[in-house]
């Protein structure tokens, strides 16, 4: 972090809190006991500047500091010393009278009565009851100090809070390193069967190992929150997060669904699918998407396979076998009707970028309305860019009519085919993690078109790339319940796995 607040984490900052709170308790403890009281030195002064008093905590803290028990301190004498001057009418602590000018501001608190007692000037003290617990405070003047405490700690952990966010605004998630986590997985493998797809559960599978799931991604310079499904919820309560794209879209849409509920079956989620048009067709396979809402919160999380994520349509709607038209400059239908309803969208294409997809899914290139006949747009690489700015440059265009939208444009996830592609030989066997590595230390992202078309636009990078691309032992590999002998799946993750942690930078940036 580049604030003041570097190195704290959440166990140091809630030690701050009890610290402080200790502290006022002690102060308003020493003032209520006379015997007490008497002991105290003579003439012991604190002197506060009226300018310091209204200062939030965080301003206290050194750009550099890392020393909680000075930070404590330096949070003592601004907070604790207003909440005993507060009090100054009813207790024993008193302001000295002297004239105030505009060049002297300076208020001296005495904690000694001494000199006011050897003034003759009588203190009114707040009655205090002697019974069998003991001295006891009357309940107001209790409940006064009980109220102030409370208020010095909310303000306290409202200026840490907003402190981290304004620090972690400008943190780079995509740079860090993993580490080993033993409360990782967030949620069951065995368990999320309402949500997660058989095929990518690999602890339904052969698979022995399981170290893949015990590693936890930590940016580098600054926190990252927690993810919660409870704080998830309300945090979008309301509201709805749609996911479009291709197969690895997918992975993380059913990622989320099983972080959110824990891997737990919930009987309070509906099938949303039908507001959408994505209700499954007689003789469908499966639809073409999915929408979940979450009734406790009125949330709703979906997601729309667009592979390519332009438009496609069939040439001839008569034909049965006809090809289907890409629009490269056209972003999918199913986004232009439903943008308005979104309040978190997150892109991603890739993958189904080369020319046996495009073969298979009888795909043609069109620009403007006709089909592509430009030699230079027809490389797939080309075509691809094209497609990713321009859906980019139309969600940007879209941004003013729908200000509380956030989009997100997810890089590519990396494939680890080894000796060959996935229908030559080519394999992902290693099950050792961060064989590769386990720190980025880049700046920029791996994913140079993704993160060129989103630049001095509206929609965030979700940079996963170089971070995904030290997991090679995170994917299906060889242990896929559907592939042919001999076909590995290095393009695909396991879950729990990889793309949670996608989830957790996506929370940590909504």
């Amino acid at each position: 972090m580049k604030g003041g607040f570097s190195g704290l984490r959440g166990r140091e900052l809630s030690l701050i809190t009890i610290v402080l709170m200790c502290t006022a308790f002690l102060f308003w403890a020493w003032e209520k006991t006379p015997p007490l009281t008497n002991l105290m030195p003579p003439e012991t002064r604190l002197r506060l500047s009226p300018d310091d008093l209204g200062k939030p905590v965080a301003s206290l803290l050194s750009p550099k500091s890392k020393d909680i028990s000075s930070f404590a301190e330096k949070v003592i004498e601004q907070v604790a010393a207003p909440l005993i001057s507060s009090q100054k009418s009813s207790e024993r602590s008193v302001i000295k009278n002297n004239p105030v000018t505009t060049t002297d501001w300076n208020v001296e608190i005495l904690t000694s009565l001494s000199e006011e007692e050897a003034k003759g000037e009588q203190i009114q003290e707040p009655q205090t009851y002697v019974g069998a617990q003991g001295p006891t405070i009357p309940t107001e003047v209790e409940g006064n100090h009980k109220k102030m405490i409370e208020q010095v700690s909310e303000q306290l952990e409202v200026d840490m809070v907003a402190q981290v966010g304004i620090e972690n605004r400008d943190c780079n998630y995509a740079k860090g390193k993993w580490v080993p986590d033993d409360n990782r997985p967030l949620y069951s493998g065995f368990g999320c069967k309402q949500w997660l797809s058989g095929m990518w559960a690999c602890r339904l599978m052969q698979r022995t190992d399981f170290a893949y799931e015990k590693l936890r991604w930590q940016p580098k310079n600054c926190q990252m929150e927690e993810f919660e499904g409870s704080k998830f919820l309300r945090k979008m309560q309301g509201k709805t997060l749609a996911f479009v794209g291709d197969s690895l879209g997918r992975q993380q849409f059913q990622s989320l669904m099983c972080m959110i509920t824990g891997g737990e079956e919930r009987h309070d989620v509906i099938d949303a699918g039908k507001e959408y048009g994505l209700a499954q067709a007689r003789g469908d396979t499966r639809p073409s998407g999915w929408v979940y809402r979450f009734l406790s919160t009125n949330t709703t999380i979906l997601y729309y396979w667009s592979a390519s994520l332009c438009d496609v349509e069939p040439i001839d709607k008569t034909n049965p076998n006809t090809d289907y038209a890409m629009h490269l400059d056209r972003p999918p239908a199913f986004l232009r009707q439903y943008l308005h309803k979104f309040d978190v969208l997150v892109l991603n294409t890739g993958h189904h970028w080369n020319r046996g997809k495009l073969k298979a899914n009888k795909w043609v290139m069109h620009v403007g309305g006709v089909q592509n006949t430009d030699r230079k747009l027809a490389m797939i690489w080309v075509a691809k860019n094209l497609t990713i700015h321009s859906v980019v440059n139309w969600v940007n265009s879209q941004l003013p009519k729908h200000p509380g939208l956030k989009a997100f444009y997810r890089t590519i996830s990396p494939r680890h085919f080894v000796g060959g592609d996935w229908n030559t030989g080519g394999s992902c066997d290693n099950t050792i993690p961060m064989s590769v590595g386990k720190e980025v230390l880049q700046d920029e992202s791996s994913d140079e078109s993704a993160a060129s078309a989103v630049k001095g636009t509206g929609i965030k990078l979700l940079d996963i790339t170089a971070l995904s691309h030290l997991r090679d032992e995170g994917h299906i590999s060889r242990f896929s319940r559907s592939a042919s002998p001999g076909v590995q799946d290095c393009l695909h993750w396991c879950l729990p796995g990889v793309p949670d942690t996608w989830n957790e930078i996506l929370f940590a940036q909504i």
